[in-house]
């Protein structure tokens, strides 16, 4: 692959890239609003929301920023059976489940420090984790996904990966939150 190297190239690549995650993040702002209730009744989800959304971009962009490496040193394979690809996907997946019920323990802490918590330990700690394995398995197909397309579209995937995963993954964050704070409160 043969990059230009120029203010002028970067732009041309990234521009639409950016104008439409733009409007993807309009998108989690929308579904933000709409759940707003919800994080008036319950501070410990309010104080998870920012965390939550910004550990997926953090781990999603890890991921991006190891492949995008592999690929540049030509040790990546777009193939399930590739051991880096592979090996990467599941520590990423690993990492989550060590974060996010921290995550979860800090923000029921906080909330506690500053409200009332009405909702148990327990339950912050799961929705917590289980967003954050979720978050994580989508965070890990997001990256492969953007990685693949950003070699066949013949772009750097310095460039393009991580501003595509860290915004997707914005909008998953508060979709998965909210489906599995639906399902577990």
């Amino acid at each position: 692959m043969t990059t230009d190297w120029t203010v002028r190239a970067i732009t041309r690549a990234m521009l639409p890239v950016l104008v439409a995650l733009m409007l993807v993040e309009l998108g989690s702002g929308l579904v933000l609003e709409s759940f707003e209730g919800t994080l008036l009744r319950f501070p410990s989800l309010l104080v998870l929301v920012p965390v939550t959304i910004g550990t997926a971009g953090n781990l999603g962009s890890v991921l991006a920023a190891r492949l995008s490496t592999a690929f540049h040193l030509g040790r990546l394979a777009f193939d399930p059976a590739d051991e880096v690809l592979a090996g990467n996907a599941v520590a990423t997946v690993a990492l989550s489940l060590t974060v996010f019920p921290v995550v979860g323990a800090g923000a029921w802490a906080l909330s506690a420090l500053v409200a009332e918590t009405r909702l148990a330990l327990a339950t912050v700690l799961l929705v917590a984790t289980a967003s954050g394995a979720i978050l994580a398995v989508l965070a890990v197909i997001v990256t492969v996904v953007a990685t693949y397309a950003a070699y066949r579209f013949g772009l750097d995937p310095d460039d393009v990966v991580i501003p595509v995963v860290t915004n997707v993954s914005d909008v998953l964050g508060v979709v998965v939150l909210f489906a599995v704070v639906q399902v577990v409160v």
